[in-house]
Formats: structure tokens, C-alpha cells, sequence
């Protein structure tokens, strides 16, 4: 009786958040998500006109600087991340020794570490030195994604141009060929609408890693390793799997049915924090609609608006930012198992973006937990257990 006695304890007066869900972690100027509203903004500016003005690069200036660039001041940051597009040949040649059976996450979570390898300012900790490792890591990611894809494919990967814009030239390094002009703002559009989100799970990873003065590589490798998880990234993985199993509009209404009846889950749909519609999708939706038009092949966007208004009607919930972009990255060419390293070249202006500023005025992350567990006990000599 006493042994059972020393394993209770009385509940603790304070009960963990799981998850950390509604717990307010940091002060930020970077980005607010309103989930009742379905607002996103980027430093003041909303996702919807910064998706119809503005481009990447500009967006990117935006989320590190907190102000959109002038004309010079845009052409010299473009300038900068081009100059940081071509990797060092060390690096190129390790990403060749990886076998062609590495899942694309993992190449390019070993990647961005090896590239802190090569980086002169690598362990230099000054504010100025952390922005130019952000514009380099930000140029690197787009070559990096591009060259696993290749490798994987068997094929040599392709040198980044320097005519060509920040998505222009990414599309064409996954490709071999310059992208049409909806296709290059697809890949903009995608850049645009994931790179930033708040404290989300590999964002905080990256911050809780800043906090105690590591380099910014780690912290993004850290924060490449919580993308990776599938409760993270690479929903429209699972989405791009759904519309091939599907694979008719006919078939939607029965396969929707038939989730519902199993009690399976709808991929794409519903978000943590977005209790009405996603504002990301109905750029994404529309843009998956011409580029369906342009290939000449409308099917994906048939079954992804069909499956939308059905599962809508069935649940209640709206579709997220995950599910129109498996069917436009697939129509774009892009393979469904290197959509999250697509989202990683997109969210590395985010997860850089937060790195600095938590830098700015740094205090260690370091929470507490309530400890559960056996009441203190006796030491048992090994002879009498």
C-alpha cells in the first residue's frame, strides 16, 4: 500500500496547453494570421494584394526588411540573390552521392547543413552577416530542390540563369525549359503564399534554435526537419494521391462517400488556426484553372473543384492551401513527392525572417512542463527488484 501511495500524486494546479495551442510565445511584426476573419498579413499588407501586385522578390525584401523595396532597392536585392543562385561545386557533388532512393526531404535537410559548410560567414553572428546568409540560403533552396529532382530523375542537374526572375528560374531548373508566363506566375504565386505563417511548427522550431545563439544553418536545418513531418508539410502530397485515386469527376461523389462512411479524413481541407476559408486557395484555385486550360488538360482541376463543393457540403469544412496546389504543381510538372521541398524554397523567407528578428532582442526559450510522474522513491540495490 505504501509502494502505491508513493506513485500517486495530486493533480498539479496547472494543465499543460497540448501542443502549446492558444499560448502566446513570442512578440512579432512579421506576420498575423486572423483564423476567424481568414486573414493573412505580411507586415501590414494583405496576402490577396501582395498576391495580385507583387512578386516574389518583393515580398521576400518585405519579410526581412518589414517595408516593400523601392526600384533600386529591389534591383540591387534581386541582383544579390542571383548572384548566390549557383551552389558550390562540393555541394553539388555530395548531393550526387546521395542515392537516388533518398526521399527528397532528407536530401535537402542534408543539403542546407552541408551548405553552412561552405559558407564563410557561417559562424559569424552579426545582424548583417545573418541577412546575408538568409539571401543566400534563399537563392541556394530553389538550385538545391531543382538538382534533387534531377539527380533523382537521372539526369545532370541544370545550371541556374541570370536573366531569368527568382520562380522563372527555378521553374526552369526543375524543368530544362523556360516556364509560359502562367506557369512562372504559378511558381510565384506558391512562393508568395507559403512563405510565411507565423509561429507554425517549423518556424518555432527555428526560433526555439536561434534562441540560444546556434548559426542560422542550424536553425533552418531544424526547422527543414520539422517540415518534413507529415503533420507539417506535405499535405498536397496526400492531396496529388487523392486526385489520382479518384482520377474521374464521376468518381468523386462516391469516393467522398465512401471516406465519410470509413470516417477517413479529406486531405486539404480544414486548418489549425482558419475557421472560415483559407485566403492562400482561391489564388491557387484559379491559377490551376488556366494552367489546366493551357496543357489542354482540365481533368485535376475538374476533380479538385468537384471534390471542393462536395466535401464543402458534406463537412462544412473549406478547403486549405495545400489542396488547389497539388493540382496546379502537377500540371507545372513538378513531381507529388518534391512538393514539400517546393514549400520549404518558399518558407525558408519566413523561417529566415523570424530567425533575425528573434536575434534582435534574444532571450533563450526555455518552457516549463508539469511533471506526472512517480512521487520520490527509494533507490532499490539491483540484488532486491
Amino acid at each position: 500500500m505504501a509502494a502505491e501511495a508513493a506513485m500517486e500524486k495530486e493533480s498539479p494546479d496547472k494543465v499543460a496547453a497540448r501542443g502549446l495551442k492558444g499560448i502566446v510565445a513570442a512578440d512579432t511584426t512579421i506576420c498575423d494570421v486572423d483564423g476567424d476573419l481568414g486573414k493573412l498579413i505580411y507586415r501590414g499588407y494583405n496576402i490577396h494584394e501582395l498576391a495580385q501586385n507583387s512578386t516574389f522578390e518583393e515580398v521576400a525584401y518585405l519579410l526581412f526588411k518589414g517595408e516593400l523595396p523601392t526600384a533600386p532597392q529591389l534591383q540591387e536585392f534581386s541582383k544579390h540573390l542571383t548572384k548566390h543562385r549557383a551552389l558550390e561545386p562540393e555541394l553539388m557533388a555530395f548531393l550526387k552521392t546521395l542515392p537516388r532512393s533518398t526521399p527528397p526531404m532528407t536530401a535537402l535537410r542534408c543539403a542546407v547543413s552541408m551548405s553552412g559548410v561552405y559558407d564563410d560567414l557561417a559562424e559569424t553572428d552579426t545582424p548583417q552577416a545573418n541577412f546575408e546568409k538568409s539571401i543566400r540560403l534563399t537563392a541556394e533552396m530553389c538550385t538545391i530542390v531543382a538538382a534533387i529532382r534531377r539527380l533523382r530523375d537521372g539526369l545532370e542537374p541544370v545550371e541556374p540563369r541570370q536573366d531569368l526572375g527568382h520562380s522563372a528560374n527555378f521553374m526552369y531548373m526543375l524543368n530544362g525549359v523556360a516556364p509560359s508566363k502562367d506557369a512562372e506566375k504559378a511558381m510565384d504565386l506558391i512562393l508568395i503564399l507559403h512563405a510565411e505563417h507565423g509561429l507554425n511548427a517549423s518556424t518555432f522550431a527555428a526560433r526555439v534554435i536561434a534562441a540560444t545563439l546556434s548559426d542560422l544553418h542550424s536553425a533552418i536545418t531544424g526547422a527543414i526537419g520539422a517540415l518534413k513531418g507529415p503533420l507539417h508539410g506535405g499535405a498536397n502530397t496526400e492531396v496529388l494521391k487523392t486526385l489520382m485515386e479518384v482520377g474521374s469527376v464521376e468518381n468523386v461523389k462516391p469516393w467522398v462517400e465512401g471516406v465519410r462512411a470509413r470516417k477517413g479524413k479529406f486531405m486539404g481541407f480544414g486548418h489549425a488556426v482558419y475557421k472560415v476559408q483559407d485566403p492562400r486557395a482561391v489564388h491557387l484555385k484559379e491559377l490551376s484553372r488556366r494552367l489546366g486550360v493551357e496543357t489542354g488538360d482540365t481533368r485535376w482541376y475538374d476533380i479538385s473543384a468537384a471534390m471542393e463543393q462536395e466535401v464543402v457540403s458534406a463537412i462544412g469544412r473549406q478547403c486549405n492551401v495545400d489542396f488547389y496546389s497539388a493540382g496546379l504543381q502537377h500540371y507545372m510538372g513538378i513531381p507529388g513527392d518534391l512538393f514539400t521541398c517546393v514549400f520549404g524554397a518558399s518558407r525558408i523567407i519566413g523561417w529566415c525572417a523570424h530567425v533575425l528578428e528573434q536575434l534582435a532582442d534574444n532571450k533563450i526559450i526555455r518552457p516549463s512542463s508539469n511533471y506526472v510522474g512517480a512521487a520520490e522513491r527509494t533507490y532499490v540495490p539491483l540484488a532486491q527488484r
